[in-house]
C-alpha cells in the first residue's frame, strides 16, 4: 500500500509517527510522511519519503504562539493552545490534498491533533481514502462524571464531587469550549466543512475510521469508548537514536538510578523540574541522578551540578529505561507510557499541555506519585522519590502489573491489523475529488483569498 502519514510539528507527535512508519515500512508498504522541515532528517532516517507541510504550517507547533510559554496553566492557556492548533487546519488540509492529488494513497494516518484531516472526515466518504489516527495523549472522550479534560481531575466518587465538577465544567465551557467551538466552526466553514456536533477532540476520535491509542486500557479513566478506539500499547523504541554517554559504566547497579526529564516541549525552563530534582537528591550518596534535557544543551542547566548527577542532551531511551529505578517526569504522555511498559514507577509534576491529566492517571493507577504542581520544591520531590523507593511493594507492584498489560499487546501486530482491516474494509469506496478552498477566515490569508487547483494540478492562492 501507499500510505500518507502526517504529524503535528512537535517531537512528541513526530516520534510516534516514525515508530508507526517503521512498522509499515518493514512490511513493504510505501510511506510518505509530512511534517515540518525541521524533522526531515528524522523522517528519512527510518526510510520514509519526506513531504514538507505547506510554508505557512512549516514550523514548530508553538512557534506562532510564543505566549504559551508565559501563560500559566489554566483555561486561558487551553483556549490559546486549541485555537493555535485550529489555525493550522487550512494549510494542513491543503498539503494533504496536494499530496493525494499528485500520488493517491490507500490510507492516511495522522496524529490526534493534526486537525487538517477534519475537513476530509466531515466530507463525503467516497471523496477520501480511509483515515486512521493515533493518540499521542490521553484518550479525549466524554467522562461519566461530566468533568472536562485537561484539568487533572480524578473520577468523581461522591455527590459533592459531582457538584463541584459540574461547576468547573460550566466555567470551562464559558472560557474554553464555547469560544473554541465558535472559532473552529468559522474555520471549518472556510474550507466548506463542518460544523461539528461534538467537542473537537471527541469528534476526531469518533469520526476517524480507526483510532489507535498508544497505551493500555488500565491507564484510562473510562472504558466506555467508541468502537473506533483500539489500544495498541507502546510503540517499539527506535533504537540507537543517541550514543551511549561517556559515563554509561557508572550505572553498574551499585546505586539506584533516578531518571529525570522535562521532555522535548515543556523544557524551556529547567528550574521547573530538573534543577529542584538535582537539589533534592544532591546529598543522597546511594542515588545516581540521570538527567536528559530533551535535546537542549546540558550547559543551560543551572549550576552547580551535584557530584551524583549525570547529564546528557539525548539518551538511548531503551538503554536508560532498562537501568532506571524511578522516573521523574513532568508528564509527557509518550515517555510515561514507555516507562510504564518497563515497569518503572514514577514521580510526576507538571500541569501544562495534557500533563495534568497524564499525571492524574499516574496517581490514580497506582504507578507513582503525582505532586500536582508545575513547580515542585526539592523537599516535596525528595519525599516523593523516597516514598516510591521505600514503598516499592506498592508502586513497583502496580507498575509491574501495568507492564504486564503492555507486554500482552503485540503492538507491531496490532498496528498492522488495524491498518490492514481499515484498508480492506474500505477498499474501493473512495475516489479522490478536489475542490476549491475558501480560506478567508484565517489570519495568514487575505480576506478575499481562496485556494484553488489550477490546470497544472498545483494549489494556488487566488486574491
Amino acid at each position: 500500500m501507499r500510505i500518507i502519514m502526517a504529524a503535528t510539528p512537535a517531537l512528541g507527535h513526530v516520534i510516534p509517527m516514525l515508530g508507526i512508519a517503521r512498522i509499515l515500512l518493514s512490511e513493504g508498504h510505501e510511506v510518505v510522511a509530512s511534517t515540518a522541515s525541521a524533522y526531515q532528517d528524522r523522517v528519512k532516517s527510518v526510510g520514509a519519503e519526506f513531504w514538507p507541510l505547506p510554508e505557512s504550517a512549516d514550523h514548530d507547533a508553538q512557534a506562532k504562539l510564543p505566549e504559551l510559554k508565559t501563560l500559566p496553566p489554566g483555561f486561558e492557556w487551553l483556549r490559546a493552545a486549541m485555537c493555535g492548533l485550529i489555525n493550522e487546519i487550512p494549510a494542513q488540509y491543503m498539503g494533504l490534498q496536494q499530496m493525494l492529488q499528485e500520488a493517491p494513497a490507500d490510507i492516511v494516518i495522522a496524529d490526534d491533533q493534526f486537525f487538517g484531516v477534519l475537513p476530509m472526515l466531515l466530507g463525503a466518504r467516497s471523496a477520501r481514502p480511509p483515515v486512521v489516527l493515533f493518540g499521542t495523549t490521553i484518550l479525549h472522550w466524554h467522562r461519566e462524571d461530566g468533568a472536562p479534560n485537561f484539568l487533572g481531575l480524578h473520577p468523581a466518587i461522591s455527590q459533592a464531587q459531582h457538584e463541584e465538577y459540574a461547576a468547573i465544567t460550566r466555567e470551562y465551557d464559558n472560557i474554553v469550549r464555547y469560544p473554541v467551538t465558535r472559532y473552529l466552526d468559522r474555520c471549518l466553514e472556510g474550507v466548506g466543512a463542518g460544523p461539528l456536533s461534538k467537542p473537537l477532540l471527541e469528534s476526531v476520535v469518533e469520526l476517524t475510521d480507526a483510532y489507535m491509542q498508544l497505551s493500555v486500557p488500565s491507564f484510562e479513566f473510562t472504558h466506555a469508548v467508541p468502537p473506533s478506539v483500539q489500544f495498541v500499547g507502546a510503540l517499539p523504541i527506535i533504537p540507537n537514536q543517541a550514543p551511549l554517554p561517556p559515563w554509561a559504566d557508572d550505572l553498574d547497579g551499585r546505586r539506584k538510578v533516578i531518571l529525570v526529564t522535562q521532555g522535548t516541549l515543556a523544557n524551556h525552563d529547567f528550574n521547573l523540574l530538573i534543577t529542584p530534582t538535582l537539589a533534592a537528591l544532591a546529598d543522597e550518596p546511594d542515588l545516581l541522578v540521570v538527567v536528559t534535557t530533551g535535546g537542549r544543551p546540558i550547559e543551560v542547566i543551572p549550576r552547580p551540578i551535584p557530584a551524583n548527577a549525570r547529564l546528557a542532551s539525548y539518551l538511548p531511551f531503551e538503554w536508560i529505561l532498562s537501568k532506571a529505578d524511578v522516573f521523574v517526569t513532568n508528564g509527557g504522555y509518550g515517555s510515561v507510557n514507555q516507562a510504564m511498559s518497563f515497569g518503572i514507577p514514577l514521580v510526576a509534576a507538571g500541569l501544562t499541555e495534557d500533563k495534568a491529566d497524564v499525571n492524574a492517571r499516574v496517581a490514580w493507577s497506582g504507578v507513582g506519585v503525582n505532586l500536582a504542581t508545575n513547580t515542585p520544591t526539592p523537599v516535596a520531590l525528595r519525599n516523593a522519590i523516597r516514598a516510591v523507593l521505600d514503598d516499592a511493594q506498592s508502586y513497583r507492584q502496580h507498575a509491574s502489573l501495568i507492564a504486564k498489560e503492555f507486554a500482552a499487546i503485540d503492538t507491531r501486530a496490532e498496528v498492522l491489523r488495524v491498518v490492514g482491516q481499515v484498508a480492506q474494509r474500505l477498499e474501493g469506496v473512495h475516489t479522490h475529488q478536489s475542490r476549491e478552498l475558501s480560506l478567508s477566515s484565517w489570519p495568514y490569508f487575505g480576506v478575499n483569498d481562496s485556494i484553488y487547483l489550477d490546470n497544472t494540478q498545483e494549489y494556488k492562492i487566488r486574491s
